[in-house]
């Protein structure tokens, strides 16, 4: 009998060990925290002595185990997204990870941009090469270029844009050899590579990989951004507002804690996000005063194939309503909107 109990017992840890730490294809979203931007943003001689804040806001995502499947099917705030709505197809872990991070790069590359333009200082941009994001199985470059690498010439083109290299495959035959020079971890390599057809595009040859642009820009007074590991390009607009608040002389905030979500784009558009009710959770839980939402226009196209798709705002605005928040919900289609609301606040009495 006490071996029974005890077999019982040791197929019940093994369960239980397994539904906790065993991984399952489905990825749990959940609220994640406000960071204040202040000290990941720094500008030469810039402003620093704000008493409000800007604060970027993340969610937390993390691959589904049974356990945790479980306990997000009866949680208000946990979403359960299968992995085709994480990752693209093709695309590992890891390079999900480069994507994200690049994705972040990006956006501070744009919020950059849209405050220098705004506050009418220089800036320089350069092309640094054509960023790898990820290497498709079967491709030619499989085993010999890593999503993150740098190419920085193929064969004697340098490759200072996308349309260069594109240009100069495309008349390349099967099984012809280029050679790239290859920037990865801050070092330089020299690949030799075979060309293959590219997977699920029938006699033309290519490396098998996707791309893009990689970007710098170079500013006056220089622009220093710590983001760590925080990847997307959801925090576009509020790295936008802590670089103008810096650059500006004065405090945007009105001492006031601003959070807020969006990509930003070159044009100063706000742009459209995911997960945004779980920022709002995790918003008010941190303090947030005036949280900004992206005020998108969804085109008729998506709403036809999904009907109950609403702007940001609307769900952000619907989620804070759920919880009972007294946070502000601000709406906005630009950082000029953003800008305006600022502007139009009453100092707040601290």
């Amino acid at each position: 009998m006490q071996k029974k109990s005890a077999i019982s017992f040791l197929l019940i840890c093994i369960f239980l060990v397994g539904a906790t730490f065993y991984p399952i294809d489905v990825y749990i979203t959940k609220p994640g925290g406000a960071y204040p931007l202040e000290p990941l943003v720094n500008i030469e001689g810039g402003d620093e002595d704000d008493k409000g804040s800007m604060n970027l806001m993340t969610i937390a995502l993390a691959k589904g185990t049974a356990l945790s499947y479980v306990w997000a099917n009866f949680s208000d705030h946990q979403k359960i997204l299968q992995t085709n709505q994480v990752r693209n197809p093709d695309e590992d872990e890891n390079e999900y990870n480069v994507r994200q991070l690049h994705l972040m790069s990006q956006s501070q590359f744009n919020a950059i941009q849209v405050a220098f333009e705004k506050a009418g200082k220089p800036y320089e941009v350069v092309v640094k090469g054509v960023f790898i994001l990820n290497v498709l199985p079967d491709g030619a470059a499989e085993g010999l270029l890593e999503a993150g690498d740098r190419i920085l010439q193929i064969d004697e083109i340098e490759s200072d844009d996308q349309e260069k290299l594109i240009d100069y495959l495309k008349d390349k035959k099967l099984g012809e050899v280029v050679t790239l020079k290859v920037e990865r971890n801050e070092k330089v390599e020299i690949i030799d590579v075979e060309l293959k057809q590219i997977p699920n595009q029938e006699n033309r040859a290519g490396l098998g990989i996707s791309f893009t642009e990689d970007l710098e820009i170079i500013t006056s007074p220089k622009v220093n951004i710590r983001s760590d590991e925080i990847g997307g390009p959801s925090a576009g607009l509020m790295f936008t507002l802590e670089i103008l608040n810096q650059l500006m002389g004065e405090d945007l905030s009105k001492g006031y804690s601003v959070g807020g979500t969006g990509t930003m784009k070159n044009t100063g558009e706000v742009g459209r996000i995911g997960g945004i009710e779980l920022k709002v959770v995790a918003a008010d839980k941190a303090g947030i005063d005036v949280f900004f939402a992206p005020d998108d226009l969804l085109p008729e196209e998506v709403l036809e194939n999904n009907p109950s798709l609403r702007s940001n705002y609307l769900d952000a605005k619907e989620s804070a309503e759920k919880i009972g928040t007294k946070m502000k919900i601000v709406p906005v289609k630009t950082v000029e909107d953003a800008l305006t609301y600022l502007e139009s606040l009453e100092p707040k009495n601290n």
